[in-house]
């Protein structure tokens, strides 16, 4: 796995949260695959968030480009702006 900052986990863990935001995106901005987020989650979550976090993303269409319909609304956060390529700029 990338060795990634504490800021970086911190925002890899967010973006794996978010509903929209799919594993493609996690890999083009921080270099990791989707088995290697779910890796990083749970080696960062509580036992019971780990859980909560798999159920709501297995299956989920959203977390994968392919299977996402044509109606999903692409959006940023609020943060998105302040990320360039992988790097996350110094706030």
């Amino acid at each position: 796995m990338n060795n990634l900052s504490e800021q970086e986990i911190d925002r890899v863990i967010e973006m794996a949260w978010e509903d929209r935001t799919p594993f493609e995106a996690i890999s083009y901005q921080f270099g990791l695959e989707e088995e290697e987020v779910i890796q990083l989650m749970r080696n960062n979550l509580k036992e019971k968030s780990w859980k909560r976090w798999r159920e709501r993303v297995q299956g989920r269409k959203t977390k994968h480009l392919k299977l996402r319909s044509k109606e999903v609304n692409r959006h940023k956060s609020s943060r998105q702006k302040q990320i360039s390529g992988n790097r996350i700029s110094k706030r």
